[in-house]
């Protein structure tokens, strides 16, 4: 017992203790309330995590609520995005909530605000209320309006419902203290009026609820009982509880703010206003592009929910911000498909292989494990014929002791098949190697059991058929972003730090089992990497993304760095 109370997070801690001091376990009840503004990033993946993982834990209801308190900014699309991707990573919501929902009764309790003096309609514009909020070491000043009349501010605030009143001409604010330490408590705003048709509500409404207002009230309408958000609205607690006193019914939940850190990502932005400007400015081909940190450019690319529920475990949750290392999340990636993906033989730089003493007409079918970590994974068949592709790289006319891969007058073993010899090259007016001519050893047949075959040699290099091979298009991708941390530069901006290497597009060689790949299908091409199939891909253009290499090659650039 004692190791499993050491594993809680301080938020577990917080449920437990509440639990410990009486709180009815039957009440718990948890939310995940993005703004559907934009598409879901891997910041969100780990509140995901967190709220769903805590529903799972004390088999409480879960809600995915839209927090859609500003129409100038949120769509249908991004909605749609978000319960893709929440889904997509595993899990399934109680109930799905809007706070649009909610807009008639968060109407009708401000109009008891403003009947019990805690609220007033305030004309001036949005600079005189800055200049009259003071500072932190000096406190605000009194709006002129702030002792209208409740029947004024009542009316006022009518037909700022109406639409009778232009945008930015009044406000309705809550009548705290201009004086408090909290500048957030000096009379923040409520209701600004808009012109601008909602998501769900049309032109229902011209007056649209401010963040702050609506968050803890649709929380407390849910009878959610932790409201778990990051750092930044620490700050915010002492309002979110003010407004609740305004409300609530000593005989219901009342819900408890409390607050985490992000977990920013290496070579990564998770800001929803630059992700947009990456997808408005081109850089990237949308909000799916395979470099997003976004849930849906994450899983185009090739990654699993899996891997991404891992990683938010590992990194876990705290109290303090911390910049975690990308790599880290495709170590994940790596260990999770290592499992499940099938291994297949790919070229992406493909130099030709004539083997002069193989039958000209004659093609064989070899037997291939689909993946060694799965042994219901069975074996394919892959065909050889007289002309392969190998790498490029895997060859050299001459090389050191080191190089065991194929050299003049050398051995290697081909994956699944023989043993063959580098015997001459021909190359081309610039010097580039076109064709390497070999020989086989008829007797060296992996799997075959004679002396031959036996026979230790260093290398084993992966090959197709190039009879039989299928042209593919491949897209290497990269970080993002060259720096570690591209938005954290006073005298830069992030976008000056885009990888122009973020995505290479090249023609590749790849065995023909991949005829029958489905989109999403993950492979390792074997010495390469993890790939995955695109959305683009057909049965006539063949598409893949590389999810992730072998290796974490960054590492070995920064160690030499």
């Amino acid at each position: 017992m004692s190791e499993e109370k050491k594993s809680l997070n301080f938020i577990e801690h917080i449920v437990e203790e509440d639990l410990a001091n009486g709180f009815p376990k039957s009440a718990l009840r948890f939310r995940f309330p993005p703004e559907p503004n934009g598409y879901l990033h891997i910041g969100h993946a780990s509140s995901i995590c967190l709220n769903f993982g805590l529903g799972m834990r004390y088999s409480a209801p879960v809600n995915l609520r839209f927090d859609d308190t500003n129409p100038v900014k949120e769509e249908k699309e991004y909605v749609d995005a978000i319960k893709r991707d929440v889904s997509w990573l595993g899990f399934t919501w109680e109930s799905e909530c809007y706070a649009s929902d909610y807009f008639q009764q968060l109407y009708e309790w401000a109009i008891e605000l403003i009947r019990d003096g805690k609220a007033y309609v305030d004309s001036q514009t949005s600079e005189e209320m800055a200049a009259q909020k003071g500072t932190p070491t000096e406190p605000g000043t009194d709006s002129p309006y702030r002792n209208r009349s409740v029947e004024e501010n009542l009316a006022l605030f009518r037909d700022m419902k109406e639409g009778k009143y232009p945008e930015g001409s009044h406000v309705l604010r809550a009548k705290i203290d201009m004086a408090a330490s909290n500048m957030l408590m000096r009379d923040p705003i409520m209701y600004r009026i808009l012109h601008k048709a909602h998501h769900r509500t049309n032109t229902d409404w011209c007056i649209y609820p401010m963040y702050d207002w609506t968050h803890g009230e649709s929380d407390y309408i849910e009878q959610v009982s932790h409201s778990l958000c990051t750092l930044e609205f620490a700050p915010h607690r002492e309002l979110y509880d003010w407004f609740l006193d305004q409300v609530i019914d000593p005989e219901k939940v009342r819900p408890k703010q409390r607050e985490f850190a992000r977990r920013n990502l290496s070579h990564t932005v998770v800001s929803k206003r630059k992700l947009l400007q990456l997808v408005e400015q081109k850089v990237v081909n949308g909000w799916d592009d395979p470099r997003m940190p976004t849930i849906s450019g994450m899983r185009r690319r090739g990654y699993t929910p899996e891997a991404i529920r891992n990683f938010a475990d590992t990194i876990g949750i705290a109290k303090r911000e911390n910049l975690v290392d990308v790599s880290l999340l495709e170590f994940h990636v790596r260990e999770d498909l290592n499992k499940k993906a099938p291994r297949v033989m790919a070229v992406l730089d493909p130099v030709k292989v004539v083997i002069t003493n193989y039958p000209e007409e004659n093609t064989e079918w070899l037997k291939a494990e689909n993946n060694p970590e799965d042994e219901s994974a069975g074996f394919r068949e892959v065909p050889f014929s007289r002309e392969i592709y190998i790498e490029r790289e895997d060859f050299k006319e001459e090389a050191n002791r080191k190089f065991f891969r194929l050299k003049l007058g050398g051995e290697v073993r081909l994956k699944n098949g023989y043993i063959i010899k580098a015997e001459s090259c021909t190359k081309d007016a610039d010097g580039n190697i076109t064709e390497i001519q070999c020989t086989y050893d008829p007797r060296s047949k992996s799997g075959s059991g004679t002396e031959e075959s036996l026979r230790k040699v260093k290398g084993t290099l992966h090959w197709v058929s190039a009879e039989h091979a299928l042209v593919a298009e491949v897209r290497l991708y990269d970080r993002l972003f060259s720096d570690e941390s591209p938005d954290t530069h006073k005298d830069k901006e992030f976008l000056d730090f885009v990888n122009p290497d973020s995505l290479k597009v090249i023609k590749a060689y790849v065995e023909p089992s991949l005829s029958s790949a489905q989109v999403e299908d993950h492979f390792q091409f074997q010495r390469l990497g993890y790939f995955n199939v695109d959305k683009d891909s057909s049965n006539s253009n063949l598409v893949f993304n590389r999810t992730v290499p072998l290796r974490d090659s960054w590492a070995k650039i920064a160690n030499e760095g």
